[in-house]
């Protein structure tokens, strides 16, 4: 068809049909998956070719290019991640780039009808809305220091959005790394793109003589107060329940003394259980459950993943990967059982039920993982608002949690709240009734 029509069109833009396949996800495509299909487009036109790969790497980029397999780079999710990539390539500020981390979270708004975000981009969609610029940002308005409590997605995208505005920022980590969540999750099976998250603000910060980094700093609120910064930015983050409340249950479910019971936070610390039969509840249904079996099931044990949902990971629909997932699971093999609840926990059995029938069934476990909901790491502020009559004292003007510390969400969420923190850091309160930010209003006109 391609030889038939070979100058005919004025461009060929070749792609792997359908979008899933398109536009697949960091986790189950390397850069660069589309060249077997492309390659050899240009030996049957002389017009000019492009092609799309989930191509993030500046130096992949031109290879291609000097190869003669393709004219011109489709970058559509980079481009989203870094509006200023070819600038950025042309000028050799290789380390000034956002590498898209191929999450998909911005395909979700399609299928969401919501919004367009990307993890790595928070203005991604607020360009006009709000005035927020990916590359510059307003100067600061006071010389009001700011201290950063946690370095994760959140902290750390403030931290660079801050200093970059020119204030002085100290971040306080109660680790020895960078990264947060971001950290932990990029080092479960096919997530290891999602570290871009961290390395490219960690980059940042290096080229920031404003902004200092305090590691094994776990503070309280005596050591906040203390301190006496005025601006106190709480980014904690979040951690995994172990009762099994969730979408499915509401109350915490009966959990016998002695079984063995983990979250993914205790996962991604390094626990593992005694026995070799795992079950894995995903009552979340984004990708973390399915990730955590994938790992259990790599690592030798027989892995049963249990939902209440009709399919594995049923929210990633929306990021155009949960048939991918569930083949993986199923070619480990993984045990996936459907509408499955799970309702008390024993010490070598679970009871299930169906979530139509209510009929029960016991399964043995030797451990089971709840992948349910999270909760807030909220105790600092807590104990610094109920200390809040000492704050004038202490120079502290106010204290405000962001990212998962205030509602666990998504990593996207917590880079957007990182920058929506620093965005709005002494702006001018605005007049009753005015929204912080622009609409666009359709007006209806009388047809005379």
């Amino acid at each position: 068809m391609i030889g038939l029509m070979a100058d005919l069109p004025d461009l060929w833009d070749v792609t792997l049909a359908g979008w899933e396949n398109d536009s697949r996800t960091s986790r189950f495509a390397e850069e660069g998956a589309q060249e077997p299909f492309i390659r050899g487009v240009k030996r049957l036109t002389a017009k000019p070719v492009v092609g799309v790969g989930r191509y993030t790497s500046a130096d992949r980029m031109v290879s291609l290019v000097k190869k003669g397999i393709v004219d011109l780079i489709g970058a559509a999710r980079p481009s989203i991640a870094d509006p200023f990539l070819p600038r950025k390539i042309k000028e050799g500020r290789f380390d000034d780039i956002r590498e898209c981390i191929g999450c998909n979270i911005c395909v979700s708004g399609d299928f969401t009808q919501s919004p367009i975000r990307c993890t790595q981009n928070p203005t991604m969609g607020e360009e006009w809305r709000k005035g927020w610029h990916p590359e510059t940002v307003k100067p600061r308005r006071t010389d009001k220091p700011v201290l950063i409590v946690g370095a994760g997605p959140a902290g750390l995208e403030a931290a660079q959005t801050l200093g970059k505005r020119g204030y002085d920022v100290t971040i306080a980590e109660a680790g020895t790394e960078l990264g947060g969540r971001v950290l932990q999750e990029s080092r479960l099976p096919g997530l290891a793109a999602w570290v871009r998250v961290a390395d490219y603000r960690k980059m940042q910060l290096a080229q920031l003589p404003n902004v200092e980094i305090f590691f094994d700093s776990r503070l309280d609120a005596g050591n906040v107060l203390e301190f006496g910064f005025p601006r106190v930015v709480i980014a904690t983050g979040a951690r995994w329940r172990g009762d099994g409340i969730g979408h499915r249950h509401l109350a915490a479910i009966p959990i016998a003394e002695g079984a063995c019971v983990l979250t993914p936070s205790d996962v991604m610390a390094g626990r593992r259980p005694a026995g070799k039969r795992v079950i894995v509840w995903d009552d979340d249904h984004y990708y973390m459950g399915g990730v955590i079996a994938e790992l259990f099931a790599e690592q030798g044990y027989e892995t049963l993943y249990l939902t209440p949902a009709s399919e594995a990971s049923t929210w990633t629909r929306n990021t155009m990967e949960q048939h991918f997932i569930q083949k993986r699971m199923l070619e480990k093999g993984i045990t996936i059982q459907s509408f499955r609840s799970v309702d008390v926990i024993e010490r070598n059995e679970v009871v299930t039920s169906c979530v139509f029938t209510g009929r029960e069934e016991r399964i043995a476990a030797d451990a089971v993982v709840l992948v349910t909901a999270r909760l807030p790491n909220e105790q600092l502020a807590l104990d610094l608002l109920a200390r809040r009559d000492e704050w004038a004292d202490a120079g502290i003007e106010d204290v405000v949690s962001i990212g998962d510390a205030l509602a666990p969400a998504t990593i996207a969420h917590a880079v957007y709240a990182g920058r929506r923190y620093a965005e709005e850091l002494d702006a001018d309160p605005l007049p009753d009734g005015v929204l912080p930010f622009r609409r666009e209003i359709a007006e209806l006109l009388p047809l005379d």
